[in-house]
């Protein structure tokens, strides 16, 4: 009797057992913002509009900026920053990955956050850098996920290639300087998409 119900047992548990779903993020409802800093303390924000991205049952998550779709609020500026930082015609998009504990997601209850630490890699220009990211991770609803860095990540334009881009810009736009530090913020959600039975 033991040994029958035994495989009914294990069943149940699996069954019951909590898993992380597959999620994926809403542009509509994200943002990724960066600060560039000329002249030696004039600040402006600039932003990309398309993005894709997505966190797998394992913790992996990739978000991948469009870069086409840089936004500094100057149309001139948009179209020098595609064809002399970014070069798109070669560069498409940059990619930042991480790799989270899935079970710090499974965990949360709707109206819980966590702050998560994570070490990741940007693909930006046909360079690969490491990352290290503090983010919050807040469970909106059952099936939202709206995660936000605390601190910014800071992109070093040279170590990317882009250094001959950012002076030929300056030189354009008159300037005597532009950094090449940028911080990097985001807010962005993820939807669920529970992975199909097997």
């Amino acid at each position: 009797m033991y040994k029958s119900l035994l495989p009914l047992a294990l069943l149940a548990s699996l069954v019951s057992a909590p898993t992380l779903a597959d999620w994926s993020l809403d542009p509509a409802r994200s943002a990724v913002t960066y600060v560039t800093i000329k002249a030696k303390d004039v600040a402006e924000n600039n932003s990309f509009t398309e993005m894709q991205g997505s966190i797998d049952s394992s913790g992996q998550a990739e978000v991948s900026l469009m870069l086409d779709s840089v936004e500094t609020l100057v149309p001139i500026r948009n179209e020098r920053m595609r064809e002399i930082l970014f070069q798109t015609t070669d560069y498409k998009e940059a990619t930042l990955t991480a790799k989270v504990d899935p079970e710090a997601i499974t965990a949360l209850g709707v109206g819980e956050m966590t702050q998560i630490a994570a070490e990741g890699n940007l693909t930006l220009h046909g360079k690969t850098q490491p990352m290290t990211l503090s983010i919050r991770v807040a469970k909106l609803d059952d099936a939202t996920l709206l995660v936000a860095t605390t601190k910014p990540l800071l992109v070093d334009a040279a170590k990317f290639g882009l250094g001959d881009g950012v002076e030929k810009l300056r030189e354009i736009a008159g300037l005597d300087s532009i950094s090449d530090a940028v911080p990097v913020t985001f807010v962005v959600t993820f939807v669920s998409t529970p992975a199909a039975a097997q």
